[in-house]
């Protein structure tokens, strides 16, 4: 355990002192703030217009106080979690790729051999040293966005709302530890560098990009702006009795747009965020009920990556020379 915590400290010391590490991150959390910040303007706008009306109705002598609108502050944030998702992954795999390639470039890794490591110490070290840095990032990015919700947008969160950002930030970090921990495990196992950041980057294009993309494509209500039912005016009930006669169609593009963990990871978010709406009136235990399938999916994918990082990331493929 010593020697595993010596070299996550030695990663940890690397990673600090790499600005292109600090330039990922740092862009990450700009995206991420400026779109919550367009967001929460608009979102103070009607807030403040609500509250104009209710001082011009007591103004004017009326006791009759109208309904509070049905604002969701969180929902704000739908803009952030899709740069966690898309950019976020494709940076995750920059580091985890880079906890393998460093080593092999400078030639650090015989030195690092050269003493008494125990067999899972080097990549036991490298992957905790990937989880701290993920937990900061993440506890970095969503404290910023949640002091944007209170500041600019004057949010009025609850403390159900701090426990769905806490779910979420937890959900963000297993997915940034997933693609990390397979970009080191592909970049280790591999016989050259250059071939499994290939393959890595491949995969991350199939599964964020190229799956989801058909599912939403094969979704007829995402032809057209707002939705097909909508601009036909069609009601809910009838939309539900058309949809019935399609079970078949809507079952198989479901079932291969949730065959990438991409998709259920921002299933899972918009879920505890309550971007998507039918999970804004519903307990946390509720929601967890309702999503279980991916979260046990997305905490399964990044143990199974893990779990591969720590079998291939060994002596003998660190040591193995390109040729």
């Amino acid at each position: 355990m010593t020697d595993t915590l010596v070299v996550a400290r030695k990663e940890l010391l690397d990673l600090r002192r790499n600005r292109f590490m600090a330039l990922l991150l740092g862009f990450i959390l700009v995206a991420a703030t400026l779109s919550v910040i367009v967001g929460a303007a608009q979102f103070r706008i009607k807030l403040d217009e609500y509250h104009q009306y209710v001082d011009a109705l007591k103004a004017s002598g009326s006791t009759v106080a109208p309904a509070a609108p049905q604002l969701f502050p969180l929902q704000l944030l739908r803009g952030s979690i899709e740069y966690i998702e898309l950019i976020g992954g494709l940076f995750a795999i920059v580091v985890g790729y880079g906890m393998v390639a460093k080593e092999k470039q400078r030639a650090t890794i015989q030195l690092l051999f050269s003493r008494p490591v125990r067999r899972y110490s080097v990549a036991g070290g490298k992957v905790l040293a990937l989880g701290l840095t993920w937990l900061v990032a993440v506890a970095v990015v969503f404290s910023v966005i949640t002091g944007v919700l209170l500041v600019v947008g004057r949010a009025p969160l609850q403390p159900v709302d701090i426990g769905r950002l806490l779910i979420a930030a937890a959900v963000a970090w297993a997915y940034l530890l997933l693609w990390s921990a397979l970009a080191m495990a592909l970049a280790s196992s591999t016989k050259h560098l250059s071939t499994g950041l290939i393959a890595v980057l491949v995969l991350w294009l199939v599964v964020v990009l190229i799956i989801p993309q058909i599912g939403d494509t094969m979704d007829p209500d995402n032809q057209v702006p707002g939705g097909l039912f909508k601009s036909l005016q069609i009601a809910k009930p009838d939309e539900k009795a058309v949809l019935a006669h399609f079970t078949g169609y809507d079952t198989v593009r479901n079932g291969l747009e949730v065959t990438s963990v991409t998709k259920h990871f921002e299933r899972l978010s918009f879920a505890f965020l309550g971007i998507k709406d039918t999970f804004n009136h519903l307990p946390i235990a509720a929601v967890a009920r309702e999503t279980l399938t991916y979260s046990l999916s997305l905490v399964l994918a990044s143990a199974a990556a893990v779990g591969l990082a720590l079998l291939t990331t060994t002596r003998k493929t660190l040591l193995r020379r390109n040729s």
